[in-house]
């Protein structure tokens, strides 16, 4: 009896063996959607326990005050301006915007707005100082869990996340100490626009780097460097992870 063709053989595992590879890619990107919203949340309620601790705004939105006092634009739009142009650098330096940057921009918004008018965080304002702090610092652990949970649904980083990889990818640095520093320039920019500073942003400033690093770590998320980038393309076509050198993401 004559061998069926390889096309017909691949047909027939692709039956036995579950839905057809479109069907596939589809679950697996919905999948990749739910871990894209999900880290998106936690990033939003992160930055609302640093914001109800009252003890400081964090670095961007400190910039994002000052920008606005000098530009007569609310703080709102002074915060979309800002990330337009962070989302251009960062596109000139290599990081293509996806449905993640465009997701964070609009969703982290809303789900802080869902998270104020739902009443599910009350202001820690009146409460002791160590409960305030232990607020603040809980709050920039958040945030940097969700930042490594959205990134790995690899659907395209916010733009300021985005910003912080495309400088790791073309320095070689560690994204911990290159987030560290995105955050300290912009805290002294924004202090010098008239930003209002306080212990929580000293907190979120120097935090925020190192708890980035370790929820990369916890969650495995991969940055590609420049001598992987090849190796990178390869094994995403291959359905693996790519490789990357180590001290990129190491804390």
């Amino acid at each position: 009896m004559a061998s069926e063709s390889p096309a017909v053989e691949l047909a027939q595992r692709e039956v036995a063996g579950g839905p057809p590879g479109a069907a596939r890619r589809s679950l697996a990107y919905a999948g990749r959607l739910v871990v894209l919203v999900a880290g998106l949340y936690c990033f939003a309620f992160g930055i609302m326990l640093t914001l109800k601790s009252d003890l400081g705004l964090g670095p961007w939105h400190v910039f994002h005050q000052g920008v606005s006092r000098h530009t007569g634009l609310g703080f709102g739009t002074a915060s979309i301006v800002v990330g337009f142009g962070v989302l251009l650098l960062s596109w000139l330096l290599g990081v293509r915007p996806g449905v993640g940057t465009v997701s964070n921009m609009v969703l982290v918004g809303v789900f802080i707005d869902l998270i104020e008018w739902g009443g599910l965080l009350p202001s820690f304002a009146g409460h002791p100082w160590p409960v305030r702090l232990a607020v603040n610092v809980l709050g920039v652990a958040v945030v940097g869990f969700g930042s490594a949970l959205y990134i790995k649904a690899s659907l395209g980083a916010g733009p300021r996340d985005s910003l912080m990889l495309a400088l790791a990818r073309r320095l070689r640095g560690r994204v911990a100490l290159v987030r560290a520093a995105l955050e300290l320039a912009v805290l002294i920019a924004g202090y010098l626009l008239g930003g209002t500073v306080g212990l929580g942003t000293v907190i979120f400033a120097f935090g925020i780097g190192p708890a980035v690093g370790l929820a990369f770590r916890l969650l495995r998320v991969r940055v590609e460097g420049h001598k992987s980038q090849v190796a990178g393309r390869r094994s995403k076509v291959e359905g693996r992870e790519p490789m990357v050198d180590p001290e990129i993401v190491e804390a």
